[in-house]
């Protein structure tokens, strides 16, 4: 799981979920050295594979992480916050550059709230028109079916995860740390948290399983 790729992100008070593209290059280099076929689409997992993810939709994404990402031939995934887009943020991509996104090989565009609230803080209307306009938005702007999402601030319950399968989402990606076995909740995928600070050596650690113990750290 990613953020931004060269552009600080607001409230990231520690620093963390603004990766150096150096570093991002890097990271991607390690992953086109394993094995082909080790780097999937999320869609095929739960799987033997590594899905590469990026949350919220920072301009980046398009202009610096999409280009080493096709070059590498990585698959990779962009859950985007229509609220973001609206709100005429530079930092994050644009109608216009979301369509370009959509159009990158390998991409696929999922959604992440419409406003970036917490689900687990919306009644049910509230959930529902996040997760419903959120979708429909997207859909409308790139002309592709939206059936993965992932949870804004990583806020999930079953309350939420059932609404989240109601609404037609096949594929949600949490905030929990670990891997996904074959016997996983599609709708409650774990991801492996990138930091800014996380060198080549320690990402080669973490897709090595050298920190799957934190998902202990999260029950």
């Amino acid at each position: 799981m990613y953020h931004a790729v060269g552009t600080p992100v607001p409230d990231d008070i520690r620093l963390m979920y603004n990766i150096k593209p150096n570093v991002f290059r890097a990271h991607m280099e390690v992953l086109a050295d394993l094995n082909a076929g080790r780097v999937v689409p999320l869609s095929q997992l739960p799987d033997v594979g590594i899905s590469v993810t990026f949350d919220d939709g920072y301009r980046d994404n398009l202009e610096v992480a999409a280009p080493i990402l096709e070059r590498l031939s990585i698959p990779f995934t962009v859950f985007v916050t229509p609220g973001f887009i609206q709100s005429g943020n530079s930092i994050y991509l644009s109608v216009s550059a979301l369509r370009d996104l959509a159009n990158v090989p390998g991409v696929t565009i999922g959604a992440h709230g419409y406003t970036h609230r917490r689900l687990t803080d919306c009644d049910t209307n509230e959930l529902r028109d996040e997760l419903t306009s959120s979708r429909k938005w997207i859909e409308d702007i790139v002309g592709l079916p939206v059936t993965c999402m992932s949870y804004p601030h990583g806020a999930e319950d079953l309350r939420v995860r059932e609404a989240v399968s109601k609404a037609g989402y096949t594929i949600a990606a949490s905030s929990r740390s670990g891997i996904n076995l074959s016997s996983c909740d599609p709708i409650l995928l774990a991801r492996t948290d990138i930091w800014a600070q996380d060198n080549a050596s320690v990402f080669q650690a973490k897709i090595r399983g050298d920190w799957d113990w934190m998902a202990f750290r999260d029950k």
